[in-house]
């Protein structure tokens, strides 16, 4: 065995050339079982930024004192439980990086080709720019009151409106976002 295939994190079927493949309608009827699995066990819908939260808090306490992360209210209103939230959010970590490991697509890259082309090579740009949109994508999800698996997952499983309008919104300035920042990209 060579050095490289020792290093290399692929299945075998995936080195041998195997295109491992992730339907959208099986993960998509995957995702709808779970979401009322979820349900059904621990009676709450699919969420991850209240448990993000409530992580977070909890590395800041070491870090800010217990004090001021107690008098802080946004907080103490999401305080860290080891609960279904944070079983979520660490399988949703854990199942990314096994599903791109066993579909042979995951690799180490600070600039992706597409945001090359259009940006440059700049990994600090790139960096800024991911960071500020995490920003925003978290204070939206906290000012709804849940993120895209809970208000556009959840939601629209349960009929509700919100949900699907959720979705509706999110897609519409996705497709827009991409097509501003990407619209020169091959």
């Amino acid at each position: 065995m060579s050095l490289q295939n020792t290093l290399d994190y692929r299945p075998a079927a995936v080195r041998e050339g195997l295109n491992i493949q992730w339907t959208p309608y099986l993960v998509g009827i995957g995702i709808g079982v779970l979401s009322w699995v979820v349900f059904l066990v621990v009676n709450n819908p699919l969420g991850i930024t209240t448990a993000l939260s409530q992580v977070s808090g909890a590395v800041a306490t070491p870090i800010l004192g217990a004090e001021a992360v107690a008098k802080n209210s946004y907080w103490a209103r999401n305080l860290f439980s080891f609960d279904y939230g944070t079983l979520f959010l660490v399988g949703t970590l854990l199942g990314g990086f096994g599903s791109a490991v066993l579909a042979g697509s995951f690799r180490f890259e600070q600039v992706p080709t597409v945001w090359s082309e259009r940006f440059g090579p700049s990994p600090m740009n790139r960096y800024a720019v991911a960071f500020l949109g995490g920003i925003v994508a978290m204070y939206g999800a906290r000012l709804a009151n849940g993120c895209t698996s809970g208000n556009g997952i959840s939601g629209g499983l349960q009929l509700a409106l919100s949900g699907w309008v959720f979705l509706a919104v999110m897609f519409a300035t996705g497709t827009a976002t991409a097509f501003a920042m990407f619209r020169t990209a091959r």
